[in-house]
């Protein structure tokens, strides 16, 4: 059974659900962790999978090791109807946050959320995360309104979807955090755009 922190809250649905329950055992099995399912309708259709290890690193041969395993199983299962253009990527630096752990990881950066449903007058936030209490996420606003405190709780639990914002703290800490990963890990340090694509 997975730890709570690691279960992925932000879930997709319709064909994108369809596609994530096949792919993630394969993902999984590997030694992944799968981030985010997404059709777009980019080059005709583009089904874009974004995975990662466990410690948040995604090279280039990570990605076409993942993609080989998961193209044969999509093509069996046969889940999207029409061709598609299959693209295997890494999160990113101004990543999607999907599970508990995440918002712990990135704690101290900022983040732009959706909830599920309307929270004190609105669906949409920005702020910085400081922590998570339970199934809390604690925040701080970027700017605060009159009668709002700084700081404001949201259940980790209503939050539909969440990404990191752009800055040049988190470019700094990301960049860090990777060369320290990959030199951990005894792996060349090399510049790569941690993307490959395969037709499908």
């Amino acid at each position: 059974m997975k730890d709570k922190s690691e279960v992925r809250l932000m879930v997709e649905s319709g064909v994108e659900a369809q596609v994530a329950k096949i792919i993630e055992p394969e993902i999984e099995e590997l030694g992944y962790r799968l981030v985010r399912v997404k059709l777009s309708g980019m080059n005709g259709l583009t089904l874009q999978v974004m995975a990662e290890r466990p410690d948040g690193t995604m090279s280039v041969g990570d990605c076409e090791k993942v993609s080989r395993a998961i193209a044969p199983v999509l093509d069996i299962e046969d889940p999207i109807e029409n061709a598609y253009h299959l693209e295997m990527s890494s999160p990113g630096i101004d990543r999607p946050l999907v599970r508990r752990s995440d918002f712990v990881t990135w704690a101290g950066h900022m983040v732009k959320l959706e909830t599920r449903q309307m929270i004190d007058g609105r669906k949409r936030y920005k702020g910085t995360i400081l922590s998570v209490e339970g199934d809390d996420l604690i925040m701080r606003r970027e700017t605060v309104s009159e009668g709002e405190s700084e700081n404001f709780t949201l259940p980790v639990g209503e939050i539909l979807e969440a990404k990191l914002v752009l800055t040049d703290d988190l470019i700094r800490e990301a960049l860090h955090r990777d060369k320290a990963l990959r030199i951990a890990n005894g792996e060349d340090i090399e510049d790569d755009d941690q993307t490959s694509d395969l037709n499908s």
